[in-house]
């Protein structure tokens, strides 16, 4: 094709220059403000456009608000008002009409977020299991806190709601991190509204259609696609009474930034650089399979991955050639082909992060021990990454003390327990930790000194909905899951009554 040929084609073969340039600065501004107004989802499976969806406006995002607002507290029949009884029945019809659609979820989840097919339905099971925990749990949580009898007086403390939770959602475990939040926020008989990654909206819609489905009254569950900005503004208004966040420190740092003044509770799940250690009577073929899994699974973009581990250097030797072992069996590939066990990493710019702290660590001395011609996929500018396992790495790298969020783990030999508990409580995250060893006791003993969140004893990565999901230094502060989690989402009410 000639240039007049493709001038007429493009609808431009009549302009004048000037025209030409005037129309060409006209339609970059609309092109900037089209862009202003629409968020995409590009999928890391080949870099495609995914989903495209129109950002709410002002207006839009006031009119959820008030709709929120009243449907909490604005009649007799209000949320507030609704039985605990009818909100568990709503929470768990919801989340069974959501579990109905597992296999297109798990599709929409690869392409979202590269997470490999054979392994989508794996999070949905996971949101069952803490949503029945949440809905049992809630008569309990929910209770009255009756003080010892004193004559004369009737004493209790009730457990209120607070209004219109934000929840604020990340991609890496999309319904998981959103649910922790949604289920007892609805259970407390707060209204709540979402607004989920852009890179996984569907989420959003996929959870607001099943509460819809399942009966939910207008305005007590919504969603609002929004850009940062916007979702900084929605955090200032003053309907807002309580922010649930999961993301990064940055994240939670401008979410505490929108929340300032305001004296509303703001809980923060904010990731990790989870270590683990492997003490020298431990199962090694065990803690291989688990800490491998740990690290490498969901592409090791999970806040509780594991991403250094310690081992005693008695068995240093013996546990990274198995684990070396292990690493090359897995298949990196498209996310959408149910061989593959290792999907591309969310976007380019996040292989190319890790790329960096690798090239990094081996530039000071590292050992790299993964042959990444095993994995051809991988290569620069993709978002295809191999496994990758160091060793002779230190915490003057990176690769040790930086949060990598990818597939690749450094692995220190240690001289002793001391020595492990020192390089784990070096860090200036706190999610989780784990120990493994055959001696229960001693293990226990080293978690009391471990500064962190969850301690794991020959497990790791994973979370048990009856027990607190918080964190400690930069993994933020606030709890979810367990009974008191509950506590996050009410405020306790005194009644003090004297009887005449």
């Amino acid at each position: 094709m000639n240039m007049s040929q493709f001038a007429k084609l493009s609808g431009e073969a009549s302009e004048t220059n000037a025209q030409q340039t005037r129309g060409q600065q006209a339609r970059g501004q609309q092109s900037s403000a089209q862009k202003e107004k629409i968020q995409q989802t590009i999928s890391p499976i080949d870099g495609s456009v995914y989903v495209t969806r129109n950002l709410a406006d002002k207006q839009q995002v006031n009119a959820c608000v008030k709709r929120a607002s009243e449907a909490y507290n604005g009649s007799e029949k209000s949320w507030k008002s609704t039985s605990l009884a009818t909100r568990k029945a709503l929470c768990q019809a919801a989340i069974d009409i959501l579990v109905s659609h597992k296999e297109e979820i798990a599709s929409e989840l690869s392409w979202m977020m590269g997470r490999p097919i054979r392994y989508g339905a794996g999070e949905l099971a996971g949101v069952v299991e803490r949503c029945e925990y949440m809905i049992s749990a809630s008569e309990q949580a929910l209770a009255d806190i009756e003080p010892d009898n004193k004559p004369g007086f009737t004493r209790y403390i009730k457990r209120e709601s607070l209004g219109v939770v934000l929840v604020i959602a990340p991609w890496n475990y999309p319904y998981l991190t959103a649910i922790n939040a949604i289920v007892p926020a609805l259970l407390a008989g707060n209204t709540v509204i979402l607004k989920h990654s852009a890179q996984t909206p569907l989420c959003a819609e996929r959870l607001f259609d099943a509460f819809t489905q399942a009966g939910m009254p207008e305005g007590v569950f919504q969603y609002l696609h929004m850009n940062h900005q916007d979702t900084s503004a929605l955090i200032a208004n003053e309907q807002i009474a309580y922010v649930a966040f999961t993301g990064s420190v940055y994240g939670g740092e401008m979410v505490e930034k929108a929340a300032q003044g305001r004296f509303i509770g703001v809980g923060l799940e904010l990731g990790g650089k989870d270590p683990a250690y492997v003490r020298e009577d431990a199962d090694i073929d065990n803690a291989v399979e688990t800490l491998v899994d740990g690290a490498f699974f969901n592409t090791g973009q999970s806040c509780c991955g594991i991403e250094r581990i310690y081992v005693h250097q008695s068995v240093y030797k013996a546990f990274v050639t198995k684990a070396v072992a292990l690493t090359q069996t897995y298949q990196l590939g498209r996310a959408d082909n149910s061989d593959v066990t290792l999907g591309p990493l969310v976007k380019v710019a996040a292989a190319d992060f890790v790329r960096g702290q690798i090239n990094e660590a081996l530039s000071q001395g590292a050992i790299a021990h993964i042959d990444e011609s095993l994995f051809p996929l991988s290569q620069p500018g993709t978002a295809y990454l191999a496994p990758q396992i160091l060793t002779n790495v230190t915490h003057d790298m990176r690769v040790m003390t930086e949060e990598s969020f990818g597939p690749v783990v450094g692995v220190m030999s240690v001289e002793d327990d001391n020595q492990a508990i020192e390089l784990m409580n070096d860090s200036e995250f706190g999610l989780t930790a784990s120990i493994f060893t055959r001696d229960v006791h001693r293990g226990i003993a080293l978690g009391e000194r471990l500064e962190t969140g969850t301690f794991f004893l020959n497990r790791c990565d994973y979370l048990d909905p009856s027990l607190a999901w918080t964190g400690v230094k930069q993994s933020g502060r606030g709890c979810s899951l367990s009974v008191l989690g509950f506590e996050q989402l009410t405020r306790p009410k005194s009644f003090h009554i004297k009887h005449s």
